[in-house]
């Protein structure tokens, strides 16, 4: 498919301090920012009425900016607030949807509360022992509890 556009095509452009794929498609490509999964890749691609097929090297700088805005504040631009990857936010109580370095220590920040509180996640945290339920019988083996001990033979 053959895509006429204005400008140049570049193969690294830079997005919200990530830097972009220009051979990805749009809706891709875009999924390289921490934070922003499938479907918040196809709204921001549709509240900035942009092909999501199209290569992510052809944007031209005023695309990118407005890209930036959508990513600064979603719900301004008709994002809704169950598509946010921090719904009701603990410690200010808001929806908000946090990216890239914020979105890590956000993170970084529920699982030390996890941890201080003593909850049944913050202790398997604490353990490095899988939090969602998993089996442990045959996963998340480490050290000498790997492999069969054989008794030597006389």
């Amino acid at each position: 498919m053959l895509i006429l556009t204005q400008g140049e095509f570049r193969y690294r452009l830079r997005i919200s301090k990530t830097d972009i794929d220009g051979n990805a498609p749009l809706e891709y490509a875009l999924q390289d920012i921490k934070g922003i999964g499938k479907a918040m890749a196809k709204a921001i691609v549709r509240v900035a009425k942009l092909d999501g097929q199209m290569r992510a090297g052809y944007l031209t700088d005023e695309d990118v900016k407005r890209i930036e805005e959508i990513l600064k504040d979603p719900a301004k631009h008709g994002i809704p607030s169950w598509m946010f990857n921090r719904k009701r936010d603990p410690y200010s109580g808001e929806d908000k949807h946090l990216i890239e370095s914020d979105w890590i220590l956000a993170v970084q920040q529920d699982i030390t509360t996890m941890k201080k509180i003593k909850c049944y996640r913050g202790i398997r945290h604490e353990l490095g022992l899988p939090c969602r339920g998993q089996r442990t019988r045959s996963t998340f083996r480490r050290g000498p509890t790997v492999g069969v001990s054989r008794k030597k033979k006389k």
